[in-house]
């Protein structure tokens, strides 16, 4: 059995960065080992792309015109997420 090299980067890993990645908050270390897993896995390709998706079509939501019952139920879940 071998032992994945230090800059392997899970999966689940990825999805805990894709918010800094988007941002450019990843030091260039992280961004290097989040940009290496890309390559590899069409998986986290796909997820990438609906964030970035996702973004790009609730990115500009003005926070108005969201019911307050949504938003307060919204707030509850993220709150906490680290």
């Amino acid at each position: 059995m071998t032992t994945p090299a230090v800059s392997d980067l899970a999966c689940k890993e990825l999805v805990e960065l894709v918010t800094d990645y988007l941002e450019g908050a990843l030091s260039p270390a992280q961004r290097h080992r989040f940009e290496d897993h890309l390559v590899t896995c069409p998986f986290c390709q796909t997820y990438l792309d609906q964030m970035r998706q996702t973004i790009g079509a609730l990115g500009h939501l003005p926070e108005a015109s969201i019911e307050p019952k949504a938003l307060d139920t919204l707030l509850s879940a993220f709150r906490g997420w680290r």
